[in-house]
């Protein structure tokens, strides 16, 4: 009974251990992709969170950001995607009600 006890222990130690690898590995992949300027596609879905289908839909509507040396495979700029990413923000309440109380008083419709 011991001996299989010990062997069941050594078992899930070692898929352990093979876990930990698998993650070791993936976090030295996401840390190396974060140091890269120009992305792949594949890189690009990943940093922006897509699909590859939907990056060529993106692409080929010529709706974000893209490179493609002559031909070639399609490359991306991480800052290009990081500022498209970002492009339609939503102002917070307060800057809204700001904004509107600047334009009543630059039309002369309220008194300061």
């Amino acid at each position: 009974m011991k001996a299989e006890e010990s062997k069941f222990s050594e078992s899930t130690s070692l898929t352990s251990i093979a876990e930990q690898l698998n993650l070791l590995n993936r976090k030295i992949d996401e840390q190396s992709l974060l140091k890269k300027d120009i992305l792949n596609l594949r890189e690009a879905c990943l940093h922006i969170d897509v699909s590859e289908s939907h990056m060529y839909k993106l692409t080929s509507r010529k709706k974000i950001p893209h490179y493609c040396p002559q031909g070639g495979r399609l490359r991306f700029k991480r800052s290009e995607l990081d500022e498209w990413l970002l492009r339609n923000r939503i102002g917070t309440q307060d800057e809204i009600e700001q904004q509107a109380a600047d334009y009543l008083i630059q039309k002369g419709k309220v008194k300061v």
